[in-house]
């Protein structure tokens, strides 16, 4: 982007009383999977970056084209060494000149009712809704084959998916 163009961007959000921060947000490495061609479920990683000087917040992601219903989640274990996947409404944090890692085993976008089957190399369209920042829409690719390290060695099933409504 130019500086005109930034400075000119920054003036119309001084003038409609918006923050000037839209610019200071970086989606990295993002990435799509479901678990099968019969999933009903799928999720999005990828790093958030926030390069400005304030603190900012994904509170929302939209996905009306992939699924029914599209939240943010993570696993938490419970008392009983149980990892359990929860919405968490109040959003992930992006510290100023810091990160937000959404990754397997963690946090993550989650979509559920899935429309259509998740297809290696496809392309998901999703809203990310950020308190300060605004709407950012990110085209995530969808990769089947992608293994990350953060899950690897994990039981994936051990994790307790009972309570989780997948859209059905």
């Amino acid at each position: 982007m130019s500086i005109r163009t930034h400075l000119l961007g920054a003036a119309l959000a001084a003038a409609l009383g918006l923050p000037a921060v839209a610019d200071t947000i970086e989606i990295d490495d993002a990435y799509a999977i479901a678990s099968g061609m019969s999933a009903q479920a799928g999720a999005a990683f990828m790093v958030i970056r926030n390069t400005g000087e304030t603190d900012d917040r994904l509170i929302a992601a939209s996905a009306p084209e992939v699924s029914r219903r599209t939240e943010l989640h993570t696993h938490i274990e419970d008392d009983n060494g149980v990892m359990r996947m929860v919405e968490v409404e109040e959003g992930f944090e992006i510290p100023a000149g810091g990160e937000a890692l959404l990754r397997r085993g963690g946090k993550h976008v989650m979509f559920m009712g899935l429309l259509d089957p998740f297809e290696q190399g496809n392309t998901l369209s999703v809203t990310l809704t950020f308190e300060q920042a605004g709407e950012r829409v990110v085209e995530i690719p969808v990769d089947l084959e992608r293994q990350d390290m953060t899950m690897q060695g994990m039981d994936h099933g051990s994790m307790d998916h009972d309570g989780m409504d997948h859209g059905n």
